[in-house]
């Protein structure tokens, strides 16, 4: 037995908390999943209480004993948290620094001032790119949409033009790119190696932002056509500070946890062999807490201090950046516990057995989980996380680059048409002042189109690697 296999069945008892059968269990499922969508949708419970009642309504549907339902709940948001919790507070820190130090200004402004035209779309993917690589996607939003609504003004361009590369950029990144937490999430439930899946992710990422952004945008230009509204375009972050970092320090700095989790991938591949200085360097070095901390680190001088920041200026950025992920962390926390109760009511091993007979897959059936998922509850972290536990068994026997690609394939299904149960959806028809129609034409699509492409690279790559 691999270790993998060793570490799955420990994730998946051999004696579930419920001896219900396949029918039961099926029903058990859809009934806890139809709780979280009522409640986040019907009655707006928040998304941790409503995962916490899903996870107690699927123990009970189940038939598995209250306190050993709770016990699967709370194990499984515990390490959840655990897993991703330091890191999810990092990128919010990371994050943090680049807005109020006006590093994300001083990118945009330098690749603005190279870019026109045609080649203005190609600029916004790439900022948004770039930006969304430490940033979770509300906050990329926040930070992007009045520099997008800006740019379209100043320049006279199609607000669709403008806004949906950027848009596309930011939501590639958040559903496929580590650290950000549904990917990271996932990597934890499947075992998945996350350098590789860092590499293939970016792999996927880079045609699929093309296609699903200044490719789509053209389309977008033509069925929704809105003025940009004056109303959202506040004052620049940065318009207090005496001066900003330079672009070289920010993009370094941005780019420095993923060089040093892709360089522990590619050590791994060429050295091969754990007992090796280099190799054990290189573990540490390039694990996801390191290297964000070195991030962290080195941004409180590439940022903070070249913005001029005090001591005490630092200090309170920081402590600011963490007071808004508190919702997120019990959110991924909850949807952890979620995780655990499907897996150890034996939900896992109930798919793992019926998908032995099926023609489909194990990377598309993985996709077409997460797609109902996120239709069901509008969020594509609940999505990933949900999904990722429902497939972590079909993991056991997988190579490592497919069991990154199953990652991937999570993460591309989580994705799939966002509507009105997504909060994401909300504020982007605000922002850019269109009705909902609107917004289904263009954010919904493009979302669809990012899902589907992605997905579609995933099985490709699953037959030539």
């Amino acid at each position: 037995m691999t270790g993998l296999s060793a570490e799955i069945l420990a994730a998946d008892p051999v004696e579930p908390i419920t001896s219900a059968g396949h029918a039961q269990l099926g029903i058990a499922v859809l009934a806890g999943i139809a709780v979280i969508v009522l409640l986040i949708t019907r009655f707006k419970v928040h998304a941790f209480l409503a995962l916490t009642l899903g996870s107690l309504a699927l123990g009970a549907f189940a038939g598995a004993p209250l306190d050993k339902a709770i016990v699967s709940f709370t194990t499984g948001l515990g390490t959840t948290v655990a897993g991703v919790g330091v890191l999810i507070a990092l990128g919010a820190i990371l994050g943090k620094l680049l807005a109020d130090s006006g590093g994300a200004d001083q990118i945009v402004d330098t690749i603005l001032a190279k870019a026109g035209g045609r080649a203005m779309p190609w600029a916004m993917v790439l900022i948004a790119s770039v930006i969304g690589l430490p940033l979770f996607f509300e906050v990329g939003i926040v930070l992007l949409i009045p520099v997008v609504l800006m740019v379209a003004r100043r320049g006279g361009y199609s607000l669709m033009r403008i806004g949906v590369p950027a848009l596309a950029g930011l939501s590639v990144m958040h559903g496929l790119i580590p650290p950000h937490p549904g990917p990271l999430v996932a990597i934890d439930a499947v075992k998945a190696d996350l350098g590789v899946t860092l590499a293939l992710g970016l792999l996927v990422a880079v045609p699929t932002v093309i296609v699903a952004g200044p490719l789509f945008s053209k389309y977008a230009a033509r069925w929704v056509d809105v003025p940009v509204p004056e109303r959202m375009i506040p004052a620049r972050a940065s318009e207090d500070l005496e001066k900003r970092p330079g672009f070289g320090a920010t993009i370094a700095t941005m780019l420095l946890p993923v060089v040093l989790m892709l360089a522990k991938a590619l050590v791994d591949i060429v050295v091969d062999d754990p007992e090796q200085m280099v190799q054990r360097v290189f573990d540490v070095v390039g694990s996801p807490l390191i290297a964000l901390l070195a991030s962290v680190i080195v941004g409180m001088f590439t940022l903070g201090r070249a913005a001029g920041f005090t001591k005490e200026r630092l200090s309170s950025t920081v402590e600011t950046s963490l007071a808004p992920i508190a919702g997120i962390l019990l959110i991924v926390g909850a949807g952890g516990g979620f995780k655990q109760t499907l897996i150890d009511s034996g939900v896992g091993r109930m798919i793992l057995e019926i998908s032995e007979d099926w023609s489909v897959p194990a990377l598309l059936l993985a996709w077409l989980i997460a797609v109902c998922i996120r239709l069901a509850t509008g969020s594509a972290t609940v999505a990933t996380i949900s999904a990722a536990g429902l497939v972590a068994p079909l993991a056991a026997d997988m190579s490592t680059t497919h069991t990154a690609l199953l990652v991937l394939a999570i993460g591309a299904g989580s994705l799939f048409f966002s509507h009105v149960n997504d909060a994401g959806f909300w504020m982007v028809k605000e922002y850019f002042g269109m009705t909902v129609g609107q917004t289904i034409k263009s954010w919904s699509v493009m979302e669809t189109i990012i899902s589907v492409v992605a997905g579609a690279l995933v099985l490709l790559l699953s037959l030539v690697i």
